[in-house]
């Protein structure tokens, strides 16, 4: 058992040095202001720096039906890789 469970560590460890999708922990965490919320749960948020990022709400927004408009300040994860998308991981309270 414990042998299956270093293979299968090791599995994930190469997998990500291969470029597979990357866990919520591993995202660069930046705040913004959501500036249009798209069709199809997208939203258009400008960051403290002035880029532009496209986003989508994260599992856990969803599955609380965390709701998220315009003009509110949240926190969004950036992947290293991609930094023009991106994933809302929490809303600030006003």
């Amino acid at each position: 058992m414990a042998r299956r469970r270093a293979i299968l560590c090791a599995e994930a460890m190469i997998s990500k040095e291969r470029g597979f999708p990357l866990s919520k922990d591993d995202l660069a965490k930046v705040e913004g202001v959501i500036t249009k919320a798209t069709g199809g749960g997208n939203y258009i948020i400008t960051l403290e720096s002035g880029a532009t990022v496209r986003a989508k709400l994260s599992g856990a927004m969803k599955r609380y039906k965390i709701r998220v408009i315009e003009g509110d300040r949240v926190t969004v994860g950036v992947s290293l890789y991609d930094p023009t998308h991106g994933l809302i991981v929490y809303r600030h309270k006003t």
